[in-house]
């Protein structure tokens, strides 16, 4: 009876296919870990040889004039009948009053270089507190841009309610022009086949240049055992317009920059957060607290998806 040979001095077909296939995996596997990936098991990070940021194509006057071209235009708001739409104008200057008032806030009440510390330490506080630890290395704040513009709101107009109980509603169009960005470098664990096999580092530079939409606010119910203002914005079927830049880096010794699937996904999940979470309560002073609140939240969650159930 012949004998049968797992391996010979001459290799079959398919023993070189399995090899070939084995090597080419290998060589894989080297080329992400030692190129791409970073290898050091430290855990905590580095900073980066080069973070992506994003300059400010417009000075201050500049980005004023945009958001001012893209508010309310003379002719479009009625003032006196016809369709019942009302300036916005004097809610505008309280509302960039109140947001330079939270920037001066973010900046520790300093100016130039000394404030922008301040912000970016307290941004990458603030970050680390949310980002997943199985997931991301410490998250390294290299800068950011608050601003100087604020939204603008036009063409104020009064909802028709369902049934006269039913809270009133005040609908705005809200257009936002500004310079809002952020720049960061983190690392992106991988877990498999165990535990920090490697890292993927990243510098990410994320900015805002435009938000359009409409938005709703509803004024405090005076019956209601926790009075707020609430700002909602449109149902998940109304489209709004957010325009997004990003400038990324990816790699260790070699870098792939800028890449598209990264801008889509990033824009998608601001998209989606916006969507899902884009209602605010402002707390009353004397009416309610935080936690008061907080707590009408978790019950609304619950009674909502107890009734879905």
């Amino acid at each position: 009876m012949g004998e049968a040979y797992i391996f010979s001095l001459q290799p079959t077909f398919t023993q070189g296919l399995i090899l070939g296939q084995f090597s080419i995996l290998f060589l894989l596997v080297l080329i992400l870990k030692y190129l791409f990936f970073d290898t050091v098991s430290d855990r905590s990070y580095r900073t980066s040889s080069y973070q992506p940021k994003v300059e400010r194509d417009e000075d201050e006057e500049g980005i004023a004039l945009i958001a001012e071209r893209l508010g309310a235009m003379p002719g479009l708001e009625e003032k006196d009948g016809g369709s019942g739409m009302e300036s916005a104008d004097w809610l505008n200057g309280l509302l960039r009053q109140v947001l330079e008032a939270y920037r001066i806030k973010l900046r520790g009440s300093l100016p130039g270089a000394a404030g922008d510390e301040v912000a970016r330490k307290r941004v990458e506080e603030y970050a680390n507190k949310l980002r997943p630890p199985d997931f991301l290395d410490p998250i390294k704040v290299h800068s950011v841009d608050l601003g100087v513009s604020a939204p603008r709101l036009s063409r104020a107009r009064l909802k028709q309610t369902t049934s006269p109980e039913a809270d009133p509603e005040i609908e705005f169009d809200m257009s936002y022009v500004d310079t809002l960005s952020v720049s960061i470098s983190t690392s992106v664990l991988f877990n498999y086949p165990f535990p920090s096999f490697a890292r993927l580092p990243v510098s990410l530079t994320i900015s805002l240049s435009l938000f359009s939409s409409s938005i709703v606010l509803t004024p405090p119910y005076p019956q209601a055992q926790h009075p707020t203002i609430t700002l909602t914005l449109p149902s998940p079927d109304t489209e709004f317009t957010l325009n997004i830049q990003t400038k990324s880096l990816m790699g260790s010794r070699a870098k792939l920059a800028d890449v598209p699937k990264l801008h889509e996904l990033i824009t998608h999940q601001i998209r989606k957060v916006l969507t899902e979470k884009g209602t605010w309560k402002v707390v009353l002073p004397g009416l309610a607290t935080v936690n008061e609140i907080k707590e009408d939240i978790i019950k609304e969650r619950e009674l909502a998806e107890h009734l879905g159930n």
